[in-house]
């Protein structure tokens, strides 16, 4: 089976699924693990500005795409010609899904059922106080955040952070003065880089808030990925 991913963590969960660069043919410029093997894979593009032309080219059995991070008219275009799966993962639940069905059409259930164990047993390891109220930045100029239909809303909640956004959903512009009931400030790694000097600039508008700067892929990267955080998620508790 010729596999073409648009998406970076389902490019890293089919290389967990231990398929190689002769089943992954192409994959976008953001996928990025694991690092040793997807130099070998065929870049088409981004996430939002697929090469098709590229695609079509590499003659795929399969197009693993996903309904947020892909662009509606170019996944309808790849579907006039190939199988897409076009995927909707906003919570573990889903992620739980997605990854029966991914071993289900490569062949590798028992690996699905293993990687579905770890992430389960890592969410129930966690232990934590009474939730906190947070706030989690996706985005500077303007300030966006994540609402209660996104899988890093799942992931905050499961931490032990109250989403104090989950009236909204998406991923809202924010001020701000929208920030000041947050006990917690989110600010994540990607895709908006944020840094020292951003939780500090912020810090200063928000005095009674503690600002801490998180990785933006253990909260948003669906499929495998979630079994590698289980350390980074006790220490990240541990310091709230």
């Amino acid at each position: 089976m010729r596999i073409v991913s648009l998406v970076p963590s389902i490019t890293e969960a089919l290389f967990d699924f231990e398929l190689d660069e002769t089943a992954i043919v192409g994959r976008t410029k953001f996928c990025i693990h694991p690092a040793e093997k997807v130099e070998s894979v065929s870049v088409i593009g981004g996430t939002k500005n697929l090469n098709i032309r590229k695609i079509k080219d590499l003659k795929p059995d399969l197009i693993i795409a996903n309904k947020e991070e892909n662009e509606k008219n170019q996944i309808d275009e790849l579907t006039q010609d190939f199988k897409v799966w076009l995927t909707d993962i906003k919570n573990l639940d889903d992620n739980q899904k997605f990854l029966t069905e991914l071993g289900e059409i490569i062949g590798k259930h028992e690996l699905a059922e293993k990687y579905n164990k770890k992430i389960a047993d890592i969410f129930a390891d966690l232990r934590y106080g009474r939730p906190k109220r947070a706030a989690y930045l996706i985005w500077a100029n303007p300030y966006m955040t994540v609402g209660a239909d996104t899988f890093i809303h799942d992931i905050m909640s499961r931490l032990g952070f109250k989403n104090i956004f989950e009236d909204r959903k998406r991923y809202p512009e924010i001020t701000v003065e929208d920030l000041k009931d947050a006990e917690y400030v989110l600010l994540s790694s990607e895709p908006f880089p944020f840094k020292e000097k951003h939780a500090a600039e912020l810090q200063l508008q928000l005095p009674d808030s503690k600002i801490l700067l998180v990785d933006g892929e253990a909260f948003s990267w669906y499929g495998t990925h979630l079994h590698k955080c289980g350390h980074y998620f006790k220490s990240l508790i541990s310091t709230c």
